[in-house]
Protein backbone atom coordinates (compact mmCIF):
# COMPACT_ATOMS: atom_id res chain seq x y z
CA UNK A 1 0.00 0.00 0.00
CA UNK A 2 1.44 3.73 -1.07
CA UNK A 3 2.28 6.25 1.45
CA UNK A 4 -0.25 8.46 3.13
CA UNK A 5 -3.29 6.32 2.47
CA UNK A 6 -5.91 6.08 5.26
CA UNK A 7 -5.64 2.12 5.18
CA UNK A 8 -2.39 2.53 6.93
CA UNK A 9 -3.60 3.83 10.10
CA UNK A 10 -6.70 2.14 10.24
CA UNK A 11 -5.75 -1.74 9.80
CA UNK A 12 -5.41 -2.58 13.34
CA UNK A 13 -5.37 -1.41 16.93
CA UNK A 14 -1.30 -1.19 16.70
CA UNK A 15 -1.23 1.14 13.62
CA UNK A 16 -4.20 3.45 15.51
CA UNK A 17 -2.05 4.35 18.64
CA UNK A 18 0.71 4.72 16.39
CA UNK A 19 -0.95 6.96 14.17
CA UNK A 20 -2.63 8.83 17.43
CA UNK A 21 0.82 8.91 18.78
CA UNK A 22 2.40 10.78 15.89
CA UNK A 23 -0.48 13.09 15.84
CA UNK A 24 -0.17 14.10 19.30
CA UNK A 25 3.94 14.66 18.72
CA UNK A 26 2.98 16.28 15.28
CA UNK A 27 0.47 18.76 17.49
CA UNK A 28 3.14 19.63 20.30
CA UNK A 29 6.02 20.55 17.29
CA UNK A 30 3.65 23.04 15.98
CA UNK A 31 2.69 24.53 19.08
CA UNK A 32 6.33 24.95 19.89
CA UNK A 33 7.29 26.81 16.59
CA UNK A 34 4.22 29.10 16.56
CA UNK A 35 5.09 29.72 20.60
CA UNK A 36 8.58 30.79 19.60
CA UNK A 37 7.64 32.45 16.78
CA UNK A 38 5.51 34.68 19.15
CA UNK A 39 8.12 35.20 21.47
CA UNK A 40 9.96 35.72 18.98
CA UNK A 41 7.76 38.61 17.80
CA UNK A 42 7.02 40.23 20.97
CA UNK A 43 11.12 40.48 22.21
CA UNK A 44 11.43 42.23 18.64
CA UNK A 45 9.85 45.53 20.27
CA UNK A 46 12.82 46.00 22.28
CA UNK A 47 16.01 46.41 21.17
CA UNK A 48 18.16 44.85 23.94
CA UNK A 49 16.26 41.59 23.32
CA UNK A 50 17.18 41.09 19.26
CA UNK A 51 19.45 38.57 19.78
CA UNK A 52 16.73 36.16 21.67
CA UNK A 53 14.03 36.89 19.45
CA UNK A 54 16.52 35.85 16.57
CA UNK A 55 16.93 32.50 18.39
CA UNK A 56 13.08 32.63 18.56
CA UNK A 57 13.38 32.68 14.89
CA UNK A 58 15.55 29.91 14.52
CA UNK A 59 14.23 27.47 17.02
CA UNK A 60 10.59 27.88 15.68
CA UNK A 61 11.93 27.51 11.90
CA UNK A 62 13.62 24.31 13.08
CA UNK A 63 10.29 23.13 15.00
CA UNK A 64 8.44 23.68 11.54
CA UNK A 65 10.86 21.88 9.35
CA UNK A 66 10.55 18.96 12.16
CA UNK A 67 6.51 18.94 10.99
CA UNK A 68 6.93 17.18 7.75
CA UNK A 69 9.36 15.20 8.86
CA UNK A 70 7.46 13.61 11.57
CA UNK A 71 4.73 13.01 9.30
CA UNK A 72 7.12 11.28 6.84
CA UNK A 73 8.49 8.99 9.11
CA UNK A 74 5.00 8.23 10.61
CA UNK A 75 3.88 7.10 7.23
CA UNK A 76 6.94 5.00 6.59
CA UNK A 77 6.59 3.09 10.05
CA UNK A 78 2.89 2.88 8.86
CA UNK A 79 4.11 1.14 5.81
CA UNK A 80 6.66 -0.90 7.34
CA UNK A 81 4.22 -2.24 9.87
CA UNK A 82 1.86 -3.72 7.09
CA UNK A 83 4.99 -5.23 5.32
CA UNK A 84 5.61 -7.16 8.26
CA UNK A 85 1.87 -8.57 8.65
CA UNK A 86 2.54 -9.71 4.67
CA UNK A 87 5.37 -11.52 5.29
CA UNK A 88 4.12 -12.69 8.44
CA UNK A 89 1.37 -14.13 6.52
CA UNK A 90 2.91 -15.44 3.60
CA UNK A 91 5.21 -17.30 6.08
CA UNK A 92 1.65 -19.30 6.97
Amino acid sequence: MPLFHQENRDRNDRTRQLYAFYEIAHTLVDFAAAMLFLVGSVLFFWAAYETPAIWCFVWGSMFFAVKPTLRLVREIHLLRIGATERLARAQE
